[in-house]
């Protein structure tokens, strides 16, 4: 049963939020595997092929903007869609987060939950016809 749900690797430092988002999205049909760096994130990407990728942009070892980097140069994994989420909500924050390549950037803010939830769903469509 849960083989069928897709795998989300969340790269996420704050062990906190890491288990608040792997919760909700986990209520929605989908596996949530936890890196807490870079480093880890791409060794976790590289090994399991996730359909989506989380990732916060202050994170140790690497931040999120080199590891989305590297994530889209690789024929390996540049096809995998990768969400961008900080706390740091500015024009030159989300201008470097598209040169980088990323396919959406999240806002941490009192609306995360929400925009989070309609962003996987656009990208994974796992959520359709449910409440938020």
């Amino acid at each position: 049963m849960y083989d069928s749900w897709p795998l989300i690797v969340l790269v996420e430092d704050s062990s906190t939020q890491a288990t608040q988002i792997a919760a909700i999205l986990s209520r929605y049909k989908a596996r949530v595997m936890i890196a807490g760096d870079g480093l880890q994130g791409l060794r976790l990407v590289h090994s399991q092929a996730p359909n989506l990728i989380i990732l916060d942009v202050n994170l140790p070892n690497m931040d999120g903007y080199q590891v989305c980097q590297r994530l889209k140069r690789d024929p390996e994994t540049r096809h995998i869609p990768v969400i961008l989420m900080t706390a740091l909500v500015t024009a030159e924050a989300t201008m470097r987060g598209i040169e980088v390549g990323a396919n959406d950037f999240i806002a941490k803010d009192k609306f995360t939950k929400e925009n989070l939830i309609a962003t996987v769903n656009a990208y994974l469509g796992i959520i359709v016809g449910e409440r938020i």
